[in-house]
């Protein structure tokens, strides 16, 4: 228990040293609003429904993109690992796409699905795609030979040897690109919810924004900071779960 408290100390202490360099004057309150400015202003906006009615959104949002990406990354892993001429077809488009900036992409999105809800679930499945493709198409590359060759000489079918030697094999690659894609699903999202948005957290932000609200602003960015390092975090535990047979999932336990 000492030891998983532990990883939290260095963020304690940041926000102790945050909250005396304001106290201080060290740092304007005007400029970044000090801890305990977000704590008040947060209790604030939590009573009266602001916060909570815009974090339901964000949340959702977020989910529908990242079950998307998971969804779009496996199977398109899965395509391009398992068939060179999958590999052919899929890859360089994928490569391509990959390079693109987020921000240019935005005035195409909403020009093809509007300013509803899809294009801000799109762009969030668009980033958190390519890590999860990545590492599995990886993962999948890297399995031993001998493993499948085995496979076949026990006479496991092709979705056989799919489930029970490729897939697991793969697994750690692929959450390893699940950990990436979440962080990278809260990054979009900020992109997101600051180009035509009427709710969600960084519609918040833009609103603060024009009334010079920097606590305002610190919550949400506090928001989104707490609410990766908690999905990073349940991916951790997920993944300690799903390897626990592995030997290097034990250690630094």
């Amino acid at each position: 228990m000492a030891i998983r408290l532990r990883r939290y100390a260095s963020p304690v202490l940041l926000l102790a040293a945050w909250q005396l360099a304001c106290a201080s004057g060290l740092l304007s309150t005007r400029l970044v609003a000090s801890p305990a400015q977000i704590l008040a202003t947060g209790w604030s906006l939590t009573r009266d429904g602001t916060l909570l009615s815009n974090l339901g959104v964000s949340l959702l949002r977020a989910g529908a993109g990242l079950g998307l990406a998971v969804a779009v990354g496996v199977s398109l892993a899965l395509i391009a690992g398992l068939s060179r001429l999958g590999d052919d077809i899929v890859d360089a488009p994928l490569q391509i796409m990959r390079t693109l900036p987020a921000l240019a992409l935005v005035p195409l999105f909403i020009l093809w699905f509007g300013i509803g809800e899809l294009p801000k679930v799109l762009l969030v499945a668009l980033g958190a795609t390519f890590p999860i493709y990545l590492n599995l198409h990886k993962g999948i590359r890297s399995i031993d030979p001998k493993l499948v060759e085995m496979a076949r000489t026990l006479g496991l079918s092709r979705g056989q040897t799919l489930r029970d030697v490729v897939l697991p094999g793969a697994l750690p690659d692929l959450l390893i690109g699940l950990r990436f894609a979440v962080g990278i699903a809260w990054l979009m999202l900020v992109v997101a919810e600051q180009v035509n948005a009427e709710s969600g957290i960084g519609h918040m932000m833009m609103d603060a924004q024009d009334f010079l609200r920097t606590d305002i602003i610190m919550v949400g960015l506090f928001i989104y900071g707490v609410f990766g390092l908690a999905s990073d975090q349940l991916v951790r535990l997920l993944e300690s779960r799903l390897l626990s047979w592995r030997p290097a999932a034990r250690v630094g336990r």
